[in-house]
């Protein structure tokens, strides 16, 4: 597996020619962030030796490169999630073959179910940390020394420096966010109410599908993390509707200009 990381990263390097400073995967609806970028290169996965290919609607399958806020960034437009048949350790390819790339910071996105009664549609909240509720791992199996260690800390999933960066930038141009704990499930079923009921009471004030093995991953390479998720709907008795993708890529849409905004302010302050 190790070589097969940094064959990729080779392949990749001899196409951009240098390294990249931040890696950012883009989740559902927050695709509209590479408009943000200043593209030097934009690779189809199915172009890229040993990529998986993302199969989710709102989900470009590219990988593109260039610069955001004066910094080299790599970003995935597409994700990989484990409710596509993908294993963990194909979920978090990409963001090891970042390592490789470069990258000192990773930041993450993604679309939720908010499921603290303080929380509204369309909010953005800043995660600040999460709980694995996929019934696996990514580091599972034989650990990659050169990649981490055995058994990895996991006090400080998300960054305390850049959660108050954000917060600062936030406070600065007038944008509201929520702060708290994300819950990662397998899907690809919504949560039923009373799956809402059980996050809620473990300690999760949102609920989805992905983020949580790419930031394990990371935290086992010593990449610092920072995530934002977009409450798409609502799991509190009383505000439950039915759900469909499409609501939620909606959703999420609206909300990108402000998390765009973060995100470049956020990057461009990095030394």
């Amino acid at each position: 597996m190790l070589k097969t990381i940094k064959s990729t990263a080779k392949h990749l390097l001899s196409i951009v020619g240098e390294q990249h400073e931040v890696g950012i995967i883009l989740g559902t609806g927050l695709g509209d962030l590479v408009s943000e970028i200043e593209v030097t290169h934009s690779l189809a996965y199915e172009d890229i030796p040993n990529f998986p290919v993302s199969t989710v609607e709102g989900h470009s399958g590219k990988l593109i490169f260039g610069s955001l806020g004066g910094k080299r960034v790599v970003a995935l437009q597409g994700r990989f999630h484990y409710y596509e048949g993908y294993s963990m350790n194909e979920v978090v390819f990409p963001v090891r073959v970042m390592k490789f790339l470069g990258i000192k910071t990773l930041v993450v996105s993604n679309a939720s179910g908010g499921v603290n009664p303080d929380f509204e549609i369309g909010d953005i909240m800043l995660m600040d940390d999460h709980i694995n509720l996929f019934g696996d791992n990514p580091l599972i199996g034989k650990n990659m020394d050169e990649l981490g260690p055995r058994f990895p800390d996991m006090s400080e999933p998300y960054d305390r420096s850049l959660i108050k960066k954000v917060q600062d930038i936030a406070k600065e141009n007038s944008i509201d966010i929520q702060q708290g704990t994300y819950a990662g499930l397998s899907g690809p079923t919504l949560e039923t109410p009373a799956e809402y009921n059980y996050v809620r009471a473990i300690g999760a004030d949102t609920v989805g599908m992905s983020t949580v093995p790419e930031v394990i991953a990371a935290r086992h390479m010593g990449i610092p993390c920072v995530g934002f998720s977009i409450i798409t709907d609502l799991g509190i008795p009383g505000k439950i509707i039915e759900m469909t993708h499409e609501i939620v890529q909606e959703v999420a849409k609206k909300s990108t200009p402000k998390v765009t905004k973060i995100v470049k302010d956020l990057i461009q302050g990095f030394r």
